[in-house]
C-alpha cells in the first residue's frame, strides 16, 4: 500500500498539507483478526483500543478521546465536541441504536444485503466543521454462516488513520458475529482518496525498510453475546481514566477482556512512569500476543535520558 502511494507520485495539496494519493482503492483482510501491525514502528494498539472504546461509549467528547490521541485537539468545536465522533451516529442517530437495528435485521433475516450503517450524512455537506466522518458506510452480510463487513471511505490518511479505522471496524465486526452466532467472515475497506501526507513518507519508508514482520491474529473473541463484557470493559475504561490505574475487579470476566482492561492499566502506568507497575501486568497477561506490545510500554516508561538508547517509535 505504501509503496503504491509512494511510487504513484499524484501529489494533491488538501487542507491539511501535500500527499501522495491514490483514488478508488479497496483493501481487504480474509482473516479480520489480523487487524494490528507488530512492527517496531507501528505497534500502536493502545490508542487503537482507546479510540474503539471511545466509539462504543458513544461520546463526542474531547476530553475522553484525546487522552489516547491528543491530536484530537485539532478537530474540537468551540464546545469541547468532535462533530465527526462515530460513536453517537452508530449508537444515538436521531434516536436510532444502528449497531443494535442492524443486528435485529440479520436476525430475522439472516440472507439480508439492506444492512447499511450510516455515518457520514447530509448535514456533513452544510457546514465547515473541524471534524467530518471519513466512513460513509458500513455494510453487513451473512454468507454460509460467516459475518463479511465492507466499509466504505470517502478519504483516509494511510499512515495514521488507516491502522485505527481497521482495527475499531475490524473488533465491532466480531462483536457483531459474536451476537449472531456465526463466524468471522472477509473485511473489505473500500477508500475515494486513499492518501499518505508527504510530512509522513519518510516514516513509511522507514516502516517498508523493516522488513519482516512477527504476523500473528488476535486472540478470538469468546463465544457468547459480548455486550455485557463490552459494558463492563467500558466501565473500567472510564474509572482507569478518571483515577489513574485502579484495582478493576474481573472476576465475571473472560480472560479475554481481562487483557484489554490491563492493556489500559499498563498505559494509566506509562502516563506515571511507573515501571514496576507495568511490569506487574506485563507478567499477569493472560495471552502471549500482547507480549511485543508491552515491552513497548515498558521501554517507554524509562525516563527520558536513557531513552537515548533505545527506539521505540511513538507510542499514543
Amino acid at each position: 500500500m505504501f509503496d503504491l502511494l509512494l511510487d504513484g507520485k499524484k501529489r494533491v495539496v488538501a487542507t491539511k498539507g501535500s500527499t501522495f494519493e491514490e483514488f478508488g482503492v479497496t483493501l481487504g483482510l480474509r482473516n479480520p483478526r489480523f487487524r494490528v501491525s507488530r512492527a517496531e514502528s507501528r505497534q500502536i494498539l493502545i490508542s487503537c483500543l482507546g479510540e474503539l472504546l471511545w466509539y462504543l461509549s458513544g461520546s463526542d467528547d474531547l476530553s475522553h478521546i484525546k487522552y489516547y490521541l491528543p491530536r484530537y485537539d485539532k478537530s474540537a468545536e468551540e464546545d469541547g465536541r468532535i462533530h465527526g465522533a462515530y460513536g453517537p451516529r452508530l449508537f444515538n442517530s436521531n434516536g436510532t441504536n444502528q449497531i443494535e437495528a442492524a443486528i435485529n435485521i440479520l436476525k430475522r433475516k439472516g440472507s439480508s444485503r439492506r444492512v447499511a450503517i450510516q455515518l457520514f450524512e447530509a448535514r456533513d455537506l452544510l457546514s465547515d466543521y473541524k471534524d467530518i466522518p471519513c466512513t460513509c458506510t458500513m455494510q453487513f452480510m451473512i454468507r454460509k454462516n460467516r459475518l463479511n463487513m465492507m466499509v466504505f471511505m470517502r478519504s483516509n490518511d494511510a499512515y495514521k488513520g488507516l491502522p485505527h479505522d481497521i482495527f475499531a471496524f475490524t473488533m465491532l465486526q466480531e462483536m457483531v458475529a459474536r451476537t449472531l452466532g456465526v463466524e468471522l467472515g472477509n473485511y473489505k475497506h473500500a477508500i475515494g482518496s486513499l492518501h499518505l501526507y508527504e510530512a509522513d513518507a519518510e516514516k513509511a519508508k522507514s516502516y517498508l525498510n523493516e522488513g519482516f514482520q512477527d504476523a500473528r491474529p488476535m486472540p478470538p473473541m469468546p463465544l457468547g453475546d459480548p455486550w455485557g463484557s463490552v459494558k463492563a470493559l467500558l466501565m473500567a475504561e472510564r474509572d482507569i481514566r478518571a483515577s489513574g490505574d485502579l484495582n478493576v475487579d474481573t472476576q465475571e470476566l473472560d480472560n479475554y477482556w481481562v487483557d484489554l482492561i490491563k492493556i489500559l492499566q499498563a498505559f494509566a502506568a506509562l502516563k506515571g512512569r511507573n515501571i514496576q507497575r507495568i511490569k506487574e501486568i506485563k507478567s499477569s497477561m493472560s495471552s502471549s500476543f500482547y507480549g511485543t506490545y508491552m515491552n513497548k510500554v515498558e521501554k517507554s516508561a524509562i525516563p527520558r535520558q536513557v531513552q537515548s538508547e533505545f527506539s521505540f517509535g511513538e507510542v499514543n
